[in-house]
């Protein structure tokens, strides 16, 4: 199966192409750029690289959430109209899950997204199993549902958060390794080959967060007497 795959959640940009577990070529890129200009020249770039026309791809896959919001849109957005376009096949993967598929370790892999304020978005795996759902939290409650493993290694965006888990977690370790912490479109292809195509026209982002304006906006509406608030507007 030939999957283009792709993550704009973060400020890093990762396309990959695969047939089966073969990488045919892969693009990242981990500098502040607009995604929405960068996207579809990586992508007409490799599959032209790769000797690969559209016609012969037989999947899309994306990372879903969580992550940026507009990164999200973007990729989101980009993969449905590909799809319809193409008539293939459709799958969303975890952000979460491809960043803590780049590494093999004992215990807990707890990949995290900044979501400032020291908040993350943050999931647990052991052995590639997600074993805490996804979820947007305080960074410091994440830190206290780990706080009896005797294993926990930390990826993603960690720099802002190293003391503390230094201070609060001495058992824990991170992940030194900077590129192998970075959103890899190459697992989100291998995770996305398993998975179960989605309905293009119904498939939308995973957030796990409203968007501040949408929180605001709730603290003086009703959410289950009004319209959703991206409808309202």
């Amino acid at each position: 199966m030939k999957i283009l795959a792709f993550d704009t959640s973060s400020q890093a940009l990762s396309v990959a192409l695969t047939d089966g577990a073969d990488l045919l070529g892969k693009i990242d890129l981990n500098i502040k750029k607009n995604h929405s200009i960068t996207l579809m020249p990586a992508i007409d770039f490799l599959m032209k690289n790769a000797g690969l026309v559209p016609a012969q791809l037989d999947r899309i896959a994306v990372a879903q959430g969580p992550g940026s919001y507009t990164g999200l849109r973007i990729a989101v957005t980009t993969a449905k109209t590909l799809a319809s376009t193409l008539n293939i096949e459709l799958v969303g993967v975890s952000s979460l899950a491809a960043i803590a598929a780049n590494v093999e370790a004992a215990g807990k892999v707890v990949p995290i997204i900044d979501a400032r304020r020291m908040n993350v978005y943050a999931g647990v795996y052991e052995n590639g199993v997600n074993t805490a759902k996804d979820c947007h939290t305080a960074f410091e409650t994440l830190m206290l549902t780990l706080k009896d493993a005797p294993q926990v290694l930390f990826t993603g965006e960690i720099d802002n958060f190293r003391d503390l888990i230094a201070t609060e977690l001495p058992q824990a370790k991170v992940l030194e390794n900077p590129e192998r912490r970075l959103p890899n479109a190459y697992q989100i292809a291998i995770l996305g080959e398993k998975l179960a195509p989605v309905d293009i026209d119904n498939f939308v982002p995973e957030y796990l967060k409203k968007v501040e304006a949408e929180e605001k906006w709730l603290e003086t509406h009703d959410e289950a007497a009004d319209t959703r608030y991206i409808q309202k507007i």
